[in-house]
């Protein structure tokens, strides 16, 4: 069976990873006859927002024991993570993204990203393994990488500060999906486009099949 590596990046679409995104990939993995292993960075998160209010909360909490509440608390730091180990490597999107794994969200072109989610993409990259990303996730993806094929959908903003770190972005709607072939990475919109969770679940199911049918 294929292995996927997961990276969450907190638990919650405006502070942390987008629930809908990573269960239904999780959901996907397994439907389509893979296993997967979970993984967080361990650190603090940028900020805590009040999901109701829209708010930031006067409190701090981990990425790490966050992402756990999603993982049902099967997940591992990010640091223990091996290519070696893995058939495969899988960002579900949120805030958390752009903000704990990265700080895109801020800094656009300028941003930097965080070195364990680098390393990560890095060592997959090299060994010629699929990465995808869904969501905001493509961001690490133009952070790390040179001259890559990737899609958000069609926000104008982010597409040009995408751009501007060297990515090729393709426009696209709901559960499409964009395979760099030259990089052998993997990207979806999502909840970057206006969507509901079966658009979603149309989303994480096509990038994971994608990404396994690269395997065979």
């Amino acid at each position: 069976m294929k292995k996927f590596a997961v990276v969450l990046a907190g638990c919650g679409v405006y502070d942390g990873a987008e629930i809908h995104e990573a269960t239904l990939s999780l959901y996907a993995i397994m439907k389509y006859g893979a296993t997967y292993e979970i993984f967080a960075p361990d650190i603090q998160q940028f900020h805590v927002v009040n999901h109701i209010t829209g708010e930031e909360m006067p409190e701090t909490r981990n990425v790490l024991v966050e992402s756990a509440r999603i993982a049902r608390g099967k997940i591992q730091p990010l640091s223990a993570f091996k290519e070696s180990d893995f058939d495969a490597l899988l960002f579900p999107g949120g805030f958390g993204v752009a903000k704990n794994l990265c700080n895109f969200a801020f800094e656009g072109a300028n941003a930097g990203i965080l070195p364990e989610v680098k390393d990560a993409i890095v060592s997959m990259n090299e060994a010629g393994k699929p990465i995808g990303a869904l969501c905001i996730s493509p961001a690490l993806l133009a952070l790390t990488l040179d001259d890559v094929d990737i899609t958000i959908g069609s926000d104008s903003g982010t597409i040009e500060a995408l751009e501007k770190l060297g990515a090729h972005h393709i426009e696209t709607t709901h559960g499409e999906v964009v395979h760099d072939k030259n990089s052998n990475v993997f990207t979806t919109p999502c909840y970057m486009l206006d969507a509901n969770i079966l658009e979603i679940a149309a989303g994480a199911e096509n990038i994971v099949k994608s990404m396994l049918d690269s395997l065979e």
